[in-house]
């Protein structure tokens, strides 16, 4: 989902190379038909507004990649919680049986940390296999013992063990949570006809090269910013996992 975004240096790349043109073609159309002087007050409004307009979008834009991207360290460090409370919990189980679901939840975290530190696909697609495979040994292992003693002690280790589960689903699901391609292509749209008029604006020829490449420029790396915080493996900014880490180097070798 929203691949076409993952690759922040190619949005800026693309980006700078569209903006630029785009003014190019404003400063083309202008050199044969320039704007009157009585025409370029209403002008100047004009542009005035779509670049507040343009300047608004990239603010709500920035502001959802961050919500989203706190979303997946809040998820991170809920997901260490749940597994650490299950493996206290475990103590709740016949010693049998929580050896057992200990390793299995030893392996389950290192599939964890992986996750989100993973960025090829196809280790990607490994990982999520080998993940659900842990779940489903994780609750196989777990419902002999809650079927043979079904007392309220137990069922703590079975709640905790549907929450282990549960926040798995719930971090997939923020890192699927991105900013709809729809909001991006308003954003183009609208930096497109920024550029236009910026380019068809222009009163010089002397430093026009120069100065039709400044919007571009900075309109480019708002974007690129926008797509690296809202990337979770294709950016620099990305969620580490702190917790997991943390967690698994506080558990005893085996």
């Amino acid at each position: 989902m929203n691949g076409d975004f993952d690759n922040p240096l190619l949005v800026f790349a693309v980006s700078i190379l569209v903006l630029w043109l785009a003014a190019r073609v404003g400063s083309f159309v202008a050199a044969r038909r320039s704007l009157a002087e009585e025409e370029r007050e209403d002008f100047s409004l004009i542009v005035a507004a779509v670049l507040t307009l343009l300047g608004l979008l990239i603010g709500f834009s920035f502001s959802m990649a961050t919500s989203r991207y706190d979303q997946r360290k809040n998820y991170e460090e809920a997901e260490a919680n749940a597994i650490g409370t299950e493996l206290v919990r475990t103590d709740l189980l016949p010693s049998a049986d929580a050896a057992k679901v200990r390793a299995l939840i030893r392996d389950y975290l290192d599939q964890r940390v992986l996750f989100y530190t993973a960025r090829d696909r196809e280790q990607l697609r490994q990982i999520n296999a080998r993940t659900a495979r842990l779940q489903s040994a994780l609750w196989s292992a777990i419902l002999p013992p809650a079927a043979a003693q079904p007392n309220p002690v137990v069922a703590l280790a079975v709640s905790g063990m549907n929450d282990v589960l549960n926040a798995q689903g719930y971090t997939q699901a923020a890192w699927w949570n991105r900013i709809p391609h729809a909001a991006w292509g308003l954003m183009v749209i609208i930096a497109i006809c920024c550029n236009l008029l910026v380019g068809y604006g222009m009163r010089s020829a002397n430093k026009e090269a120069v100065l039709l490449l400044v919007l571009p420029l900075v309109v480019s790396i708002a974007f690129f910013l926008i797509a690296d915080i809202d990337s979770p493996r294709g950016g620099l900014v990305r969620v580490a996992p702190q917790n997991l880490l943390s967690l698994s180097g506080s558990l005893p070798a085996h």
